[in-house]
């Protein structure tokens, strides 16, 4: 019961890296310190996938309350998830793992495999893989699209040769005899 309240509210210290869904460790944990049975070690098959699909988070505070399943990180916050190729900074994130949502905000910037997007407020809606972004009062979204142009593809350009000796055009007026000083 004490380790329950004591992961209602937990405080971590700079620099210190959470794997996210926090909800399935504090699960494991609050249901093993709340049997009446002695505890075992067991094996948890989604944890052998959790690695492959684990979001660092780094920032100056981080608080986790399990009775809500809200994660929040404060100060200078860097978000890195490998498996959707995304890394983002914002000045505070909160990781709401019920919802499966992760909402950034202040001077938020997120890039992903190229593509940028920097705005004030933006949420990640992680089964759908979608971003909302909103603007600051009175401003604007910026994003950055890298867009394929099949036109251009090396496949389908024709390249002439370089001549280093461009072809002359007919004088246009005969050439003047020589002058004799």
């Amino acid at each position: 019961m004490l380790i329950a309240k004591l992961l209602k509210s937990i405080t971590l210290p700079l620099g210190f890296t959470l794997l996210l869904p926090f909800a399935l460790i504090s699960s494991l944990v609050t249901d093993s310190v709340m049997s009446s049975s002695p505890s075992y070690a067991q094996t948890v098959p989604a944890a052998k996938n959790a690695v492959g699909r684990a979001m660092t988070v780094r920032s100056d505070i981080q608080e986790a309350d399990a009775q809500t399943g809200i994660v929040t990180a404060r100060g200078n916050v860097q978000i890195n998830y490998p498996a959707r190729s995304i890394q983002a900074t914002a000045a505070q994130a909160q990781y709401f793992s019920r919802e499966r949502r992760i909402v950034l905000s202040g001077n938020v910037f997120v890039l992903q495999e190229g593509n940028t997007i920097r705005g004030e407020t933006v949420t990640y809606l992680i089964d759908e893989g979608r971003f909302i972004a909103l603007p600051q009062g009175g401003g604007q979204v910026e994003s950055m699209y890298l867009v394929p142009d099949e036109t251009a593809s090396p496949k389908n350009a024709t390249v002439e040769p370089f001549n280093p000796k461009p072809a002359f055009k007919t004088p246009l007026s005969s050439p003047s005899a020589p002058r004799n000083p």
